[in-house]
């Protein structure tokens, strides 16, 4: 109190004077933080997670954080297919790293999340034309076995933006989509997140711990993967077979599906279908001298 006496007058009103502006030139620098933090991560999504953006390489997986909150909100799902026809994990011998999802050539894929695209490529031994997405929550998504790309790299997208078309590109046996979700360029079981039977995300966060991962992707397998219910195929059952109620023209139909068994050729399946060889081709957009692979999908209706 005695220094604030001690300043003059005219002192003590040059500092009133000075405070206001003290504190416009506060709420500018914090604008300015702002913007600069807007425009770093438009330019690098998750950079916090990422040591560099390149569009060199599809995926590398760095050091995965103990615990990583991931925010699911705002999404769209990348496609309305509710059809799971192989999960994430062990499959064939080796590890597949997302989830198939039932497709046909020319279905709309959009991106399940707001970012910037990392790589727009093809791959005729594994993805096909795929697609990398780095997004702002932190994950990377890829769209693999497309049959068009619709977007450049380094382009910015927002969620539901449409980025490709489904296809049977790559290492494929019939149409449908890979769909890959990262975290430092490791696979994350996308059914820990997406839920597509019920086409919604499993919550507003996903809570990543490195400890219960493994639990966790297991049960999301049980809950939500091919083999829960009859998302895919009727369980313990030889006579497999899905549905999918497709919207056409405004009008419900029904889609069925055959699950390939040991030994079958399109002969024996359209047999037992009631359908033509023909019909079968013509709805898979295969030929006729295709050979088919046990626990293959193949639409006959």
């Amino acid at each position: 109190m005695l220094a604030v006496a001690a300043i003059p007058a005219h002192g003590q009103d040059l500092l009133a004077r000075q405070a206001p502006v003290d504190r416009k030139m506060a709420a500018v620098d914090t604008i300015m933080l702002r913007n600069i933090a807007m425009r770093e991560e438009s330019e690098s999504p998750a950079a916090e997670l990422y040591a560099n953006w390149d569009n060199k390489y599809a995926h590398r997986a760095t050091e995965l954080p103990e615990n990583y909150r991931i925010d699911l909100r705002h999404f769209c799902m990348p496609t309305t297919s509710r059809v799971i026809t192989s999960n994430f994990g062990s499959r064939w011998g080796r590890q597949h790293k997302g989830l198939d999802i039932k497709v046909y050539i020319g279905d709309t894929i959009r991106a399940a999340f707001s970012g910037k695209v990392r790589i727009v490529r093809y791959e005729g031994g594994g993805y096909g034309k795929y697609i990398v997405i780095r997004h702002n929550n932190g994950l990377e998504t890829i769209y693999g076995h497309l049959s068009k790309q619709l977007v450049e790299e380094n382009q910015e997208v927002r969620a539901g933006d449409v980025i490709g078309l489904g296809g049977n590109t790559g290492r494929s046996t019939g149409s449908h989509l890979h769909f890959e979700t990262r975290l430092c360029g490791v696979a994350l079981n996308p059914a820990l997140m997406f839920d597509f039977r019920e086409q919604d995300v499993t919550g507003d966060y996903y809570a990543f711990n490195r400890a219960s991962y493994d639990a966790e992707s297991a049960n999301a397998t049980r809950l939500r993967g091919k083999q829960d219910g009859s998302t895919i195929a009727r369980a313990n059952s030889s006579d497999d077979f899905a549905t999918n109620n497709r919207m056409t023209s405004g009008l419900e139909d029904q889609v069925q599906y055959h699950k390939v068994a040991k030994g079958e050729t399109l002969e024996t399946i359209a047999k037992k279908r009631g359908v033509t060889i023909d019909k079968i081709c013509k709805l898979n957009h295969i030929s006729k001298t295709m050979r088919l692979r046990p626990g293959q999908i193949l639409r006959y209706s």
